[in-house]
This record gives C-alpha cells, structure tokens and sequence, in this order.
C-alpha cells in the first residue's frame, strides 16, 4: 500500500467513525444542529402619547415600530403605570371596534367594562380580556367604581391584533380570563417566571384560545438569570421591556424600549439585570399578509369597507350602551379633578 492510498483508508475510517458518532450521539459538535438566535432588527423607546379620555400611555408598537413590521399585530400600548387620587382614574368611555382583535392586560387596579351586546364585568388585577370585535361593538373600558372613588395605581396592556379577511365580520366575542386560570410556570433553575397569555413556553400551553398561532408571553428574569423562548421561524415577534431592565441576546435593555427581532433564527434569550428582575412582553405571530386600511377604531382591508364602517357606526348598526353620557360626565370630572389636585401630567 503506498502513501495515497494509506492516507485515503485513514480519512474513510475517520469519515465512518464521524458519520456513526452523529447517529448515536446528540452532543456532538459535529451533528448538533444548534438553532440561531434571533438578532434585533430595531431598538426604540416607545414614546408617550395621551388616549381615551386622557390617560396616558407608552406605544412600543404601532409608532416608532410600524404595525406593518409586526403583522399580524397593529398597536401595543403600556397604560401607567399611573397613581390617581380619589375622583382621579380615567378610562376610555364609549368608542367603537370593528376588523379585528383587543387584549386587554391588568397589571394593577382595576377596569370596568360595557359593549353594545349587553355584556359587562370587571377586569381586575392579572386577569386578560381577548375580545374579538368582528362585524363590530360599542365598547367602554372605564376605570372600576372602587379605583375611580378611593383611588390607587392602574397598569396594563392593552394589544390590537389583527383579523384575516375572512373573519372580520364574524360575530363578537369575550375571553374574560382571571389571573387564576393563567397559567404561570417557573424554570428548572427557579430564575425565570413565564405567564403563558397566548401559545407555549416550558412545556405549558394557554387556555386561551386564538384565531391564528400567537405567541404572548409576560416573562420575569431574576437578576443573572437566562432563559430562552423559541420562536416558530415563520412569526414575526417583538419584545417590550415594561420594568426592570437586562438583555435581549447581548444587547441592553431597559424599561420602556422594544426589540423588533429579525426572522433569522428560532429562539430569543432574555437575560436579567446584575441587580435587578427584568420583565418584557414577548409576543409574536404568523403575518396575514393582507392589505390593511386602518381609520382610527376600525381596521379593515380597502378604504370603502372603512368608509362603509363609520357609516354603520354613525347609524347605530353596531348598538349604544346606556349610560353612554354619564360615563363621559365621569370621564371630565376627572380629567379637571386632576387638574385642580396639581396631578395632572404630561409623561409618566
């Protein structure tokens, strides 16, 4: 046998030994397929702006981050967190929807809320509303008699997901879900905690449901703690952090910022702070992919359906709710309330 050929029995053995190691071994670096982490694509600093009857909010999404990067989601707002005086808290009294999807997301305090169809109840803390509008409701989410006479300090979210097509004229519907029936799971190494709004995350699905896969996630990541999420490669996702401050990958983050991560990878690590808990919104989806024509509380697919929207709306097709004066009567009374205690603000 002379030299070559000595060489090529040497690199067939090595290549048969490699090729058997890989069938029977998940730890080799030359068989593992590692997933990528998601890079950011863009960083920013939601900016402030005042809604409904003139509460303020940060708006990660749907500003800065246009909704048409986010597809299927068109807004995200961070309400508070915000401490009002007795006679103080505001909410956003009557106002339509139709088209597509509002998830409301207590943190502290506590909500009230009416529609059009005749449904009502009370939104407290941890609890989440998933309220389909479909073909369209009168709504009003008002801050609670309890809050609104004692006081006290109101946070939440509150996200616009948009409907396909094909459904948005379908019929209203509520998913009004206590903090008790969300699911909440911890790491192995206890460093991370993980409410499961929306998909799955360590092995635990949500109880609610979802009209396409949805990826909506509240994680807390104690300081040096590390914990990865995967992501479906076809989701576009986005991660706001809402206190605290830490990593997404390698890069710094701190309260009030959101990372709009490319779709190169499968998976995104948050990481916490040296001394202290990070918490983010990490929610993603799978884009529509479909014109959008958006007029304020309607989001429809051509400007003459939002033509056609504000026409039903003007005429009463989508229904009114009792009260309606009352409630912006409330609403003024504690905008000026604020403003005679010296309160009144124009950040957080």
């Amino acid at each position: 046998m002379n030299d070559a050929q000595y060489s090529l029995v040497i690199v067939t053995k090595f290549v048969i030994v490699v090729w058997v190691y890989c069938v029977t071994s998940t730890t080799t670096v030359f068989c593992e397929k590692q997933d990528m982490e998601r890079s950011i694509a863009k960083l920013e600093t939601a900016r402030q702006k005042r809604e409904g009857g003139g509460f303020l909010v940060r708006r990660p999404v749907g500003d800065k981050i246009d909704f048409s990067a986010c597809d299927p989601f068109l807004m995200l707002d961070h309400m508070g967190p915000a401490d009002y005086g007795p006679g103080e808290a505001v909410g956003a009294p009557d106002h339509p929807h139709r088209g597509f999807e509002t998830v409301t997301y207590i943190i502290e305090g506590s909500m009230s809320h009416k529609d059009s169809a005749g449904n009502s109840g009370d939104l407290l803390p941890g609890w989440v509303q998933w309220m389909t509008a479909g073909s369209g409701v009168v709504h009003s989410e008002m801050p609670s008699e309890e809050l609104l006479k004692n006081g006290g300090r109101l946070e939440g979210f509150q996200l616009w997901v948009n409907l396909p097509k094909k459904d948005k004229m379908i019929r209203p519907r509520y998913q009004d879900t206590a903090a008790e029936k969300i699911p909440v799971v911890k790491s192995n190494d206890g460093k991370t905690t993980v409410k499961v709004i929306a998909g799955e995350s360590l092995g635990t699905k949500a109880v609610i449901e979802t009209r396409s896969p949805i990826l909506y996630l509240d994680i807390h990541v104690s300081p040096d703690g590390s914990f990865t999420q995967k992501i479906p490669s076809d989701f576009n996702c986005f991660v706001y952090t809402w206190r605290g401050s830490g990593f997404i990958g390698e890069t710094a983050v701190k309260m009030g910022q959101v990372a709009l991560l490319s779709k190169n990878g499968e998976q995104v690590t948050i990481k916490g702070g040296e001394k202290e808990t990070i918490h983010v919104l990490l929610i993603g989806g799978i884009p529509l992919n479909e014109p959008i024509a958006h007029r304020g509380p309607f989001v429809m697919n051509t400007w003459e359906e939002i033509d056609q929207a504000i026409r039903d709306y003007h005429s009463g097709k989508l229904g009114k709710i009792a009260g309606e004066e009352e409630r912006y009567e409330k609403t003024r009374s504690a905008v000026q309330q604020q403003k005679n205690t010296g309160t009144w603000r124009d950040s957080l």
